[in-house]
């Protein structure tokens, strides 16, 4: 019975964190409700027993992603009032994928197929470790696979690298091997001019005088 009313507050929170993220004006604040909003769920996991799901969740996604989203946020001088201007015409398409999502869960939720009213948790045995049992399958049984999926990982990461430092017509770039190989003579222009005397401080310049026809 605990764990169920434990359930429901965590799952209260949840909605109550999803629901304050998507309405949220100041997307600082947004990014805090999504923060509770992942916390919660990763107590979700664990009540479960699924804690290495919830440890990663709370790792990757509320230390590490939204971490570096909340202060890229804070950093950058974004106009969010431009951004909101075309909101509502987004509306109606929102909707209906809303509802149609909606439409999809009921109908996999209340087929006989699903067999909610049955449904239980198994109990694991003494001394299981989800994380421990997890770690030898990716390892052992997976281990091809997840290095295909680190190997396509890095192809993303590259692939952003190089798209953000792809050439644009209206930004200036400078080589550094250029920089290096220039020579004294390419950068400094002796130019030879004649002497001029200029008046000290204080000296007033020599003006001529011309002597009053009669």
């Amino acid at each position: 019975m605990t764990s169920v009313v434990i359930f429901y507050i965590f799952a209260a929170v949840l909605l109550l964190a999803s629901l304050a993220t998507i309405t949220a004006k100041n997307p600082v604040h947004a990014a805090l409700y999504l923060m509770l909003s992942f916390f919660s769920g990763a107590m979700l996991w664990m009540l479960m027993k699924a804690e290495f799901l919830a440890v990663s969740l709370v790792l990757v996604y509320v230390g590490a992603v939204m971490v570096l989203f909340l202060f890229v946020v804070m950093m950058l001088d974004v106009n969010f009032e431009e951004l909101r201007k075309g909101f509502w015409k987004h509306v109606p398409l929102a909707v209906i994928v809303a509802v149609i999502m909606v439409f999809e869960m009921v109908t996999i939720l209340t087929h006989k197929a699903a067999d909610l009213p049955n449904a239980r948790m198994p109990e694991p045995a003494a001394g299981y470790n989800n994380a421990r049992v997890l770690g030898n399958l990716i390892y052992t049984q997976y281990f091809l696979p997840f290095q295909l999926a680190a190997a396509l990982l890095l192809v993303g990461m590259i692939a952003a690298i190089a798209l953000t430092l792809r050439k644009r017509k209206n930004t200036k770039y400078i080589n550094p091997a250029d920089q290096i190989a220039v020579k004294r003579d390419d950068r400094v222009r002796i130019v030879k001019m004649n002497a001029e005397a200029r008046p000290t401080v204080g000296e007033q310049p020599a003006v001529d005088e011309q002597q009053p026809n009669a």
